[in-house]
């Protein structure tokens, strides 16, 4: 992207990692361009990184880099012109009862028992499942920029935790993990209500949801959320219900985070 030549922390470097198999498009190799070192990423120029569409997982902030491939979409939702649909509105309602709080960015053992379940059960066998406290700390604990860590009971009873970071103009959603025991829950849905609803309460024009990738099942859901901007040849666009992306791009970020 040519807008890196103008980044204005001097002294920050770009690195594209080696190739690696695709999280999300089956059969296909990408690339990450990742930022350091990461001891320069303060505030100010993460929130300048998350605008480039760059990405953060625990210090490491990357975005693809696929030199065949456009498939990875940064978007951000507009949530001062965003209306709830009818699912959404449904997802709301359900989860009425559910109160948020946020807390301190240290370990919590009933977060970490609620992530191990989670990874176990939503994402067996993609290596996350197998994370011990320490890498769990790495990924969602370690952070030099404004992070939220909230979780969100109904009760005594913890049924989810999201990790949000805070940047110039918005939010940006890092991670979200929830009780895999109840599927048809909806707490994705909500938890981006939840956060868009957080934007306007401090009067922050946008909500970064992340990379939409329109034919991966995973991350195709975000198109849903209207009005869409998606980061199109380095301008911020609006996308609709029926934007293509790519469609033979192949570009996640590294695995752990893309979100």
């Amino acid at each position: 992207m040519n807008l890196l030549n103008d980044f204005p922390t001097r002294e920050l470097q770009f690195a594209l990692t080696s190739a690696y198999p695709c999280s999300y498009l089956p059969g296909r190799m990408a690339r990450s361009l990742v930022a350091t070192p990461n001891e320069l990423v303060d505030s100010a120029a993460y929130s300048e990184l998350i605008r480039l569409g760059f990405r953060r997982s625990g210090a490491y902030n990357y975005r693809p880099q696929c030199s065949q491939c456009q498939a990875c979409v940064p978007v951000r939702l507009a949530v001062d012109e965003f209306a709830r649909n009818r699912t959404q509105r449904r997802a709301w309602k359900a989860h009425a009862a559910m109160t948020a709080a946020v807390r301190e960015l240290r370990f919590d053992p009933d977060h970490y028992a609620l992530y191990r379940r989670y990874q176990s059960l939503r994402h067996a066998g993609g290596g996350m499942d197998q994370d011990d406290r320490e890498q769990y700390e790495r990924f969602l604990l370690q952070s030099s920029v404004d992070t939220y860590l909230v979780d969100f009971r109904e009760g005594d009873a913890l049924l989810m935790v999201s990790l949000i970071d805070r940047v110039k103009d918005g939010l940006s959603s890092v991670y979200t993990f929830y009780d895999p025991d109840l599927p048809r829950a909806s707490f994705g849905t909500y938890n981006i209500l939840w956060q868009a609803a957080l934007c306007r309460e401090l009067e922050l024009p946008y909500l970064y949801l992340g990379y939409w990738i329109e034919h991966s099942r995973k991350m195709n859901y975000k198109i849903n959320y209207q009005p869409l901007e998606g980061l199109i040849e380095n301008r911020w666009q609006r996308l609709t219900q029926n934007s293509r992306s790519e469609p033979s791009a192949s570009s996640p970020a590294c695995g752990r985070g893309l979100k």
